[in-house]
């Protein structure tokens, strides 16, 4: 048996380890508590301005956790159960020449259009591109591994995806979903950037999706590089899934309806990311494939 000193000395080391072992806990849920406030600071630093049920639009500036390097960013968020997306190609559409995005919103009334992927000197798509079901006569790209899909085929599946080709196989016969878009991949669910870095800057149109199921459709307001751009949304955009590219530099474009950017009223002032969307201004090439957007149950050709 143990004098009453050995019990009293053993006692209070006990004490001390569990002293010790509650200020670790308390530090590291602290530690955690602070790492989970910050992603949502970041996300919860985006003003959302609310379109219509299930859409909304914000013009973010990427904070210190960007590098300072990363641009303003046109983001759209889209919630597919509620709009539906649809790929166009002019030859598909029977024009014998690309035009603009304006003439794109002219010809299929889409709410939203923005700018598929990469594409040839001969204006024919660098990847698959789907319509309808239909190849659009190209073929998939051996080492891009972004593909956005839309209108799944499987009743209960989501109405559209990121899908990381690196990880997920994607038949053609049948295809799982009716429209398809195939470009590069910028970050992927584990957080790992996929562009290597390089010096060359443009500005650049990005669809995302995050882990609520949103669509996001991203456009940075200025030239910067990819692996600037994946980085930032990798870290200042902790809800974001999977980021693919479209194309960019000259072909970067995204334009509303009017009816989502109206004009503002006298003496009133527009939202700070109209300009962006509302088609104004010089610099809007001819595009040859785009990507559209219009409510479930809407027109849509």
């Amino acid at each position: 048996m143990l004098p009453f000193a050995d019990h009293s000395r053993r006692l209070g080391s006990l004490r001390t380890l569990g002293l010790r072992g509650m200020a670790i806990l308390c530090l590291a849920i602290t530690l955690a508590w602070g790492i989970v406030s910050l992603q949502s600071a970041t996300a919860q630093d985006i003003s959302w301005d609310r379109l219509a049920r299930g859409l909304a639009v914000a013009l973010w500036t990427p904070g210190a956790g960007c590098l300072g390097k990363v641009p303003a960013l046109l983001i759209v968020r889209v919630d597919p159960e509620r709009y539906q997306f649809a790929t166009y190609h002019y030859r598909d559409e029977g024009l014998q020449a690309p035009i603009t995005i304006q003439g794109w919103q002219a010809r299929t009334r889409a709410s939203i259009l923005f700018n598929a992927g990469l594409f040839r000197k001969d204006y024919s798509y660098m990847g698959l591109l789907l319509k309808a079901g239909r190849s659009l006569g190209t073929k998939a790209h051996p080492k891009w591994k972004g593909l956005f899909v839309a209108e799944p085929l499987k009743p209960g599946a989501r109405k559209a995806r990121v899908l990381d080709l690196a990880k997920e196989a994607f038949p053609l016969e049948p295809p799982l979903y009716l429209e398809a878009a195939q470009s590069l991949m910028l970050v992927d669910a584990t957080g790992k950037t996929r562009v290597r870095q390089s010096e060359k800057r443009a500005r650049q149109t990005v669809v995302a999706e995050d882990i609520g199921g949103n669509i996001l459709v991203i456009r940075t307001a200025s030239a910067v590089t990819l692996w600037e751009l994946a980085v930032c949304l990798r870290d200042g955009l902790p809800n974001v899934r999977h980021a693919m590219l479209m194309d960019g530099g000259s072909s970067s474009d995204v334009v509303f309806s009017k009816s989502l950017a109206p004009p503002p009223d006298a003496g009133g002032q527009p939202p700070t990311w109209r300009s962006m969307v509302d088609g104004s201004g010089a610099g809007h090439i001819a595009l040859p494939a785009v990507i559209g957007i219009t409510p479930r149950g809407g027109r849509r050709r």
